[in-house]
């Protein structure tokens, strides 16, 4: 081993690295060995979330695989058995509508143009079309899962396990059949459940045309009630069974006698439900106003109904009349009651038409006059006439169009009078049913009861004008919609009838399938339901027991979710998914879910004996046998199990419910179903808790996706959580902070970008950029940082120990120095060293990669790199191989080695090349690979906590020295006389004097002067940092700033001195930190001052004669070490020198000829007055000379 030799490189490439450990790893199996070679009694359970394989995976994939793959290597390297089984989610309306499109077909073509065998097929291909170029971003990331032996959705035992479950929640009780309103994609030709709804981005900002529509009242006849003057035929003679009016009736009766049309307003964003409005819903104690007014475009006076505290959206109020105090009998009659007639037409592209400008003001109308007042109780049964009449509702049509009451009704927007279409919208529907009012239900071809829209989106036939017409613009194919929706030509006919009040524009949040990108629907469905609202306080209750992270996530976006939980609507009208396993009677009182192969084969054989089927399409299916090619004999989807009838216990036939189950299922059930539980692997689930994970991760958009489904069907079925951590990761958007998209061209490709960067720095980027639950704006140039600022300096503290170890064989054969014998610069940052070790772990543990991260990349660049290995590069290339040197090559070996082992989870690849560059050459540690290593273990005893600290000053002071010159521009090289910096207290003062020359040293300054007492010398202001201030104390932010604005200078000082500071603000007890103020200190004539984190430090920047001259001498080594090493003299080669003598170096030359001979081994120095050759070198701005340089004989 003597002769061996660590690898040197000339220069850094890390793809090229990246290439050349992926194929030692596949050589030497190490994924599989870090699997095996722990023990498997000590698992750590992780689930991947699986991604389809019919799209191509892009950056943000490799961020949120970075995560997963971190954590598992960290525990693998903590000596856990941690196996990756990967996956594929191969079902769903992604797959579906891929298909469709390549096909060039639609939804209704399924079962006509083309076979449901054909298309199942067709989507069996697609979904695993795309399986080698994630195979290949998995290998090339670095991302270790198991891809030999995938789950996958659409696998027979895949399906029958997740069948099982079914099952359970069936015998639960926790499944059930329900005609309700539900979210509905035309587009996708299914419902959608409200997880699916909430997925992010599904609500959008739409602007919508939105219409006041006037709803004219039935008159109120004499016949059905006598007034209230009116109220006796005959003095002694009362009428018993007759109900007198209230007076808001009375006013409308009045108004009608007269001549005069009333009408009710009610706004709607969605006109085109306005057809099938069967009732409108006033809120009970909400006060109405009956106005006389002008309709702005017929310009005849109308008589509305709308809520007294919507008046002002809709009327101009004069400026001596307040809001509140609108009271009957106040009036603005600009026109003095004439109406005003258009002969011409009233209508334009615009839908609206100006009134003259005396009648109307910034969309307020100026001529009114309140006539009467109500609360919603005096409107309730009023009658009014249908809107619309294109048709009526199939049954009990004589109850509807009616008003009725709504306790969701308010007063915060539109006219505080609701239009009620109950087919549209749950609420509707609910509060229709309730009052007994009909829903606009038709009769179909059939005789089936349907609403005047179908299932793709288009009016019925019933609609006349509009029949086949969609009712959203953007369900048209694209460049085949109309000019004007259907919403905008309802508005202008209702405009041209006399029954809109008001039309416009309006911005609202509207529902969009999250994967069509079309606006959804709200629409009667008859679907299975799974009762999640039963286990909803269990479900809340195991969601507190999770570690999220970030907190906030499974606090407020999960559990706010949980809180306002529906029932998970399951069905999907789809082709190619998991069949819903329940077979029914015609009548739907007799079902059965099957939960197994074996039970569904066993139920044929009885519906044969029945009579219903001929032949068991599982006969060959043999019972226990678990083998795949068992498994393969029969196929679990839709055009292979709707063509089996079983029979009920009754003796009637059954046939299975049409429907598919929501996908989201099928991933959330992969916990037991990867495992085919619990037909195989019960111990594994039942005994070893394989079921549940330690740790999962995914974007924040599995919120209500992946992390729902996961932790319902846990709960419901087993009573337990699915997962203990979980990492909900941010999006990855462009380096502007948009979202990445091809349409706006600001996509990264990922294979481009790794292949480019490699993906240790890619990882490391990502990481290290941003905490993985905040958005991170990726930006190449930040990826180019990493690779110089990170990896570059680790290269090249290796590439510096490589080439010192070589050239004195140091191959750590001799016994290791005892801590205690290394000088301080090694136990300090040994020291260091353990700290991170302690640090890092305690991040990867409680899954925080950028904390950990962040710490590993401080200690390599501001610790080992900048000052650990530039302190003492000397012992490294000078003196003999002795106790120091051997001391100085064991400390920076050990260094490295420990920091590939902390980098390894996020940088894989560089971390294995540095690890077994050493490894290989040592024979210490893991010699075939970093991550077949064990984590370092902290020394607790070599950690010394005022060492540290003592270093950590020596850096601070040093660098606010070194920034002082820098921003006076005065060298490094150039000495100065004095640096005064005041002492915080006697602990600070000894750790300070214990640096203090290697302080002088570092900023090339004589002498410290410690300051005990600052007054007269340092000057101090203070402020407050409102960014902390604010978000801790809120509301006495700006008493505790003024407070902090009177502190006096003596304040300052034990401010300072204590770090902190104690202060009552209005009774309370205010704490105080260095984050929460900003202290200044003003400069000294002659000095520079600079304060940081509570310390200060004076800079005395006088230059005399003597300290300038020996700046010139220092620039005079720098030169001349400069020309050894272009002339190509070793390092031990002694050296003559010729220097041509100017006016302004001679004297410097002379007073300090010993210091310059002895830096650069010069054995002889003349100084001449004529030189004929030699090298110009520059001194100083403008100072210039020649010096001759040879070898010395």
């Amino acid at each position: 081993m003597s002769m061996s030799k660590f690898n040197e490189y000339k220069g850094l490439n890390l793809p090229n690295v990246a290439k050349q450990v992926l194929e030692q790893w596949e050589a030497n199996k190490v994924f599989e060995q870090s699997v095996t070679s722990r023990d498997e009694n000590k698992p750590f359970v992780f689930f991947e979330g699986p991604p389809s394989a019919n799209g191509l995976p892009g950056i943000h994939h490799v961020m949120a695989r970075a995560i997963k793959d971190i954590f598992c290597r960290y525990k693998t390297l903590k000596g856990y058995q941690v196996k990756r089984k990967a996956g594929w989610d191969t079902h769903g309306l992604p797959v579906e509508l891929g298909v469709e499109k390549e096909l060039g077909i639609t939804k209704e073509d399924i079962g006509k143009k083309i076979t449901i065998e054909e298309y199942n097929n067709a989507c069996k291909e697609a979904v695993m079309r795309y399986t080698d170029v994630w195979n290949n971003l998995t290998r090339q990331m670095g991302y270790w899962v198991d891809m030999n032996d995938p789950y996958i959705t659409y696998e027979n035992k895949y399906i029958e396990s997740v069948w099982w479950l079914l099952g359970q929640l069936h015998q639960k009780g926790l499944m059930y059949k329900g005609y309700t309103i539900q979210p509905y994609s035309p587009k996708a030709g299914t419902g959608l459940s409200s997880h699916e709804l909430n997925q992010p981005g599904c609500y959008r900002d739409v602007k919508d045309t939105t219409c006041v529509a006037q709803f004219k009242l039935k008159g109120i006849e004499k016949e059905e009630v006598i007034t209230i003057d009116e109220l006796h035929d005959d003095e002694n003679e009362p009428v018993p069974h007759l109900k007198p009016l209230n007076p808001i009736q009375e006013e409308i009766y009045r108004l009608q006698q007269n001549g005069e049309e009333v009408f009710f307003l009610a706004w709607t964003t969605t006109p085109w439900t306005l057809p099938s409005n069967t009732a409108l819903a006033v809120g009970s104690k909400i006060s109405y106003f009956l106005v006389k007014t002008i309709n702005q475009y017929s310009g005849k006076h109308i008589n509305i109904i709308l809520a007294k505290d919507l008046f002002s959206k809709y009327f101009e109020i004069s400026d001596n009349i307040k809001s509140k105090d609108l009271i009957v009998g106040n009036h603005m009659l600009t026109l003095a009651g004439t109406p005003y007639e258009n002969p011409e037409n009233i209508l334009n592209d615009d839908l609206l038409r100006d009134l003259p400008k005396e009648l109307i003001n910034k969309g307020r109308i100026s001529h009114w006059d309140i006539l009467a007042e109500c609360i919603g109780n005096d409107l309730i049964s009023l009658e009014y006439e249908q809107l619309l009449p294109y048709a009526q509702p199939y049954e009990n049509a004589d109850k509807a169009f009616r008003v009725i009451p709504g306790d969701f009704v308010t007063t915060e927007d539109g006219t505080g009078i609701v239009h009620i279409a109950p087919t549209f919208g749950a609420d509707d529907a609910k509060v229709a049913k309730d009052a007994g009012v009909p829903p606009m239900l038709v009769l179909d071809e059939n005789f089936n009861p349907v609403p005047l829209v179908d299932l793709q989106g288009k009016f019925r036939p019933e609609m006349g004008e509009f029949a086949g017409k969609y009712v959203k613009n953007e369900y048209y194919k694209d460049g085949e919609a109309p000019e004007k929706s259907v919403d905008v030509e309802i508005s202008i006919k209702l405009k041209e009838e006399n029954k809109a009040f008001k039309v416009e524009k309006y911005e609202h949040s509207y529902p969009h399938c999250w994967r069509t990108d079309k606006p959804i629907l709200y629409y009667p469905l008859d679907s299975w339901f799974i009762k999640t609202t039963a286990v909803k306080e269990r479900m809340i209750a195991l969601n507190k027991t999770i570690n999220w992270k970030p907190e906030s996530t499974g606090t407020g976006r999960f559990g706010n979710w949980l809180e306002n939980l529906n029932d998970w609507n399951l069905s999907r009208s789809r082709y190619w998914g998991i069949p819903i396993p329940i077979w029914r009677t015609e009548t739907g009182d007799e079902e059965i879910c099957i939960s197994s192969v074996e039970q569904l084969k066993a139920e044929i054989e009885k519906s044969i004996a029945a009579g219903f089927m001929t032949n068991n399409p599982l006969a060959d299916f043999e019972i226990g046998n678990m083998d795949k090619t068992n498994y393969d004999k029969f196929d679990l989807h839709k055009n292979y199990v709707d063509n089996i009838v079983l029979v009920s216990p009754s003796g009637k036939p059954m046939k299975r419910e049409t429907d598919l189950i929501d996908v989201w299922f099928d991933s959330g059930s992969m916990p037991t179903a990867q495992l085919h539980y619990p037909f195989e692997n019960k111990d594994l689930i039942e005994k070893q808790q394989l079921g549940v994970a330690d740790f999962i991760a995914e974007g924040v958009d599995q919120t209500r996706g992946w992390f729902f489904t996961l932790h319902a069907i846990a709960t419901m079925v087993f009573d337990h959580v699915a997962y203990k951590n979980v990492v909900s990761n941010g999006l990855v958007l462009d380096k502007n902070g948009q979202k990445m998209s091809k349409r706006l061209g600001n996509a990264v490709d990922p294979f481009e970008t790794l292949d480019k960067y490699g993906p240790d720095a890619t990882r490391w980027y990502m990481i290290t950029n941003a905490q993985p639950w905040d958005n991170l704006k990726f930006d190449l140039e930040g990826i180019t940082e990493v690779q110089r600022k990170f990896f570059g300096t680790l290269y090249n503290t290796y590439g510096f120990f490589a080439l010192y170890a070589n050239l004195d064989n140091f191959t750590y054969a001799e016994a290791e120095v005892p801590i205690a014998n290394r000088p301080e610069i090694d136990r300090w940052i040994i020291s260091k060293l353990n700290s991170l070790i302690k640090d890092v772990d305690a991040a990867y543990h409680t899954y925080e990669p950028t904390r950990a991260g962040r710490a590993i990349q401080e200690f390599v660049n501001d610790h080992l790199s900048n000052w650990y290995v530039r302190l003492c590069r000397r012992r490294f290339w000078k003196g003999d191989y002795s106790e120091d040197k051997i001391a100085a090559y064991q400390t920076l070996y050990t260094c490295l080695e420990v920091v590939a082992q902390l980098a390894s989870p996020i940088a894989p690849f560089y971390s294995d090349k540095l690890y077994t560059d050493l490894a290989s050459i040592s024979g210490k540690g893991n010699t075939t690979s970093v991550h077949l290593s064990d984590f370092p273990t902290v020394n607790e005893s070599v950690i010394d906590t005022d060492l540290e600290q003592r270093m950590d000053i020596a850096q601070q002071v040093s660098s606010m020295v070194l920034s002082l010159r820098k921003k006076e521009q005065i060298k490094v090289r150039q000495p100065l006389q004095k640096l005064m910096i005041p002492i915080l207290n006697a602990t600070f003062k000894r750790q300070l004097q214990e640096v203090a020359d290697l302080i002088l040293s570092e900023v090339n300054v004589k002498e410290i002067e410690y300051l005990e007492d600052t007054s007269g010398v340092l000057v101090k202001s203070i402020k407050p940092n409102f960014k902390t201030l604010g978000p801790k104390y809120g509301k006495i932010m700006k008493q505790i700033a003024a407070q902090v604005n009177q502190f006096t200078q003596n304040d300052i000082q034990e401010f300072e001195r204590n770090q902190g500071a104690t202060i009552t603000v209005e009774g309370q007890q205010v704490e105080l930190d260095s984050n929460d103020v900003e202290i200044i200190t003003q400069d000294i004539p002659g000095w520079l001052v600079q304060t940081e984190g509570g310390l200060t430090v004076a800079l005395d920047i006088t230059i005399s004669k003597e300290l300038k001259e020996e700046g010139i001498a220092r620039e005079f080594v720098n030169r001349i070490q400069n020309l050894r090493k272009d002339s190509g003299f070793e390092v031990t080669d002694k050296i003559a020198l010729k220097i041509l003598q100017h006016n302004e170096i001679n004297e410097a030359i002379n007073n300090n000829k010993n210091y310059i001979c002895t830096e650069t081994l010069t054995s002889r120095l003349d100084v001449v007055n004529e030189l004929n050759e030699g090298v110009s070198v520059e001194i100083d701005q403008n100072l210039s000379t020649l010096i001759a340089i040879e070898k010395f004989n």
